[in-house]
């Protein structure tokens, strides 16, 4: 099988694709024909030595994909032959095929094609448990959603819609906001033009906004934080602008507030019935079209790197999905 490979660590133009053996499933594995697999944030960082998990040399990036099950080992689960799955593979997926365990599968619905299949798990798994286990967003309050136009971004503009929150979505330049607005949120905040603080007081008239969904770090993090409202909570969902800020404890004190931390690969790990039913109802939605996953471009398997590069440069709109088949 083909597949794109990590020699060394580095940056993704260093990527190569070669032709491989294919994976012996374990007893508890699966063997997935890769139809289409998502670039997310953590390929950014794992090609390069950052991530928390790092896999031996060499190894293929990609941490999610869709496809078809080829073979199923002895303890697998409740999968066969031929069944249409969606995985999270942590790596291995930039390529025709990778071995999964079956706890790490669930079914792709019927209306769901493979691309959008890749494009759904990690970014909608995470918002979803961002703002429901971990933010407790209720109907009627306040949700700002910082990075809005990217992957983790957009699901949750479309999951604090459906959850009957007002979605502030803030990006960096009108265009990136005009996709957060289609996706349905209700105010918009161009940050490269100014104050995110001074715009999220304006919006709220003062009060504060009841949840913070933080995938980008760094300065607006340092902002965002000053604008919760009394009893808010801000979600820690990553580091897009490369720089893990530090926080004054004195700001969570004054305003009664919480910061809670998002790792879904361990909550899906940990804790795999909350997950399920997330996805349960992330499907469900999915159906009543209130949630439509952006891809906004697609990649051959040997032009994965460039999909990394892309990405990692922050110039990604919604998702990105390499195509192996």
């Amino acid at each position: 099988m083909k597949a794109v490979l990590c020699k060394a660590h580095g940056p993704a133009s260093d990527l190569v694709l070669e032709e491989v053996a294919s994976p012996t499933p374990k007893k508890n594995e699966v063997l997935l024909d890769v139809h289409a697999a998502g670039v997310n944030f953590p390929d950014t960082l794992i090609i390069e030595g950052k991530y928390q998990f790092q896999p031996p040399m060499p190894f293929s990036p990609g941490g999610e994909a869709a496809g078809v099950i080829a073979e199923v080992g002895e303890k697998a689960g409740p999968f066969k032959v031929g069944d249409r799955v969606m995985a999270l593979t942590g790596w291995g997926s930039f390529a025709e095929q990778v071995a999964v365990p079956g706890y790490n599968l669930l079914p792709i619905p019927a209306q769901m094609d493979f691309t959008t299949a890749a494009a759904f798990g990690m970014t909608y798994g995470t918002s979803m448990h961002a703002l429901t286990q971990r933010g407790q967003l209720k109907a009627g309050e306040t949700l700002l959603v910082l990075g809005a136009s990217g992957g983790v971004g957009l699901a949750a503009v479309e999951i604090g819609k459906a959850l009957g929150a007002k979605v502030i979505a803030a990006a960096s330049s009108a265009e990136k906001l005009e996709v957060a607005k289609a996706a349905g949120a209700d105010e918009l905040i161009d940050y490269s033009k100014g104050s995110l603080k001074d715009e999220i007081k304006r919006l709220t008239g003062g009060q504060g906004v009841d949840v913070i969904f933080d995938p980008v770090g760094g300065d607006l993090f340092d902002q965002a934080v000053r604008g919760l409202a009394w009893n808010g909570r801000l979600l820690v969902v990553g580091f897009a602008s490369g720089r893990i800020p530090e926080l004054p404890a004195n700001l969570v004190l004054l305003k009664g507030a919480a910061v809670l931390g998002v790792f879904w690969g361990a909550f899906a790990q940990r804790q795999p019935q909350d997950n399920v039913a997330n996805f349960t109802q992330l499907f469900a939605w999915y159906a009543e079209g209130k949630l439509k996953p952006l891809v906004s471009q697609t990649y051959p398997l040997a032009q994965a790197g460039d999909a990394i590069a892309q990405l990692g440069a922050r110039k990604a709109v919604g998702k990105l999905v390499v195509l192996a088949r």
